[in-house]
């Protein structure tokens, strides 16, 4: 997808859901309906996505419309890194993945290490705070802030699950193939920087 195109597909979508989430007059709802329908359209004829299936992913949330939060844990062990085997696209990334409601983020990242490693981390520093499209990776239909945490392991022993099909440390000077819709080589080597001196700011934007 164009970029561009991706970006305004989204404003569109996020005017039309806000528009559903406070308009009282059928008129205007009618209207936002069709927006949305035409932001669908728009997207699956740019994409391998039909037509029922941008229709589907644009119908799933409601209310004021506001950016996702994903969050990755950067897992140190003699200097070599925890990562993961994506089951969705046989790519390595950190472990990570989508915040819950009612989950603050250093939650979030326990969590989502547990589910997908079997080690249970403590959180020690917020690293990164990113807008996903800042960062060179790939578009997608949502927009995203990406919280990046520099986790220390507690306790657990490597265990695959659902979402993932190897879990295992690697050097940064031996990287296997990145799902760099998740995560880049440059992101690694940031939370590399950070765990070497713990005391570098927090990047964000």
């Amino acid at each position: 997808m164009i970029p561009q195109l991706g970006q305004w597909c989204r404003e569109m979508q996020a005017l039309a859901q806000n528009g559903l989430a406070y308009s009282k007059d059928p008129y205007d709802i009618e209207r936002f309906h069709r927006l949305q329908g035409i932001v669908a359209e728009m997207l699956s004829a740019v994409s391998d996505d039909s037509l029922e299936s941008t229709s589907q992913l644009i119908g799933l949330e409601e209310g004021y419309l506001t950016p996702k939060v994903d969050v990755r844990a950067g897992v140190f062990r003699d200097d070599r890194l925890l990562m993961i085997r994506e089951a969705s696209d046989g790519l390595w990334s950190l472990p990570g993945g989508w915040a819950d409601i009612n989950e603050s983020p250093s939650e979030a990242v326990v969590r989502e290490v547990l589910e997908e490693t079997g080690f249970t981390v403590s959180c020690q520093k917020l690293v990164a705070l990113f807008d996903r499209d800042r960062q060179g990776h790939p578009p997608m239909h949502y927009h995203v802030y990406k919280l990046y945490f520099l986790c220390q392991i507690e306790s657990g022993t490597a265990t695959t699950s659902s979402e993932s099909t190897a879990v295992d440390f690697f050097a940064l000077d031996a990287l296997p193939s990145l799902s760099t819709a998740r995560v880049t080589e440059k992101q690694l080597r940031m939370l590399a920087r950070h765990q070497a001196d713990v005391d570098l700011p927090t990047e964000f934007d």
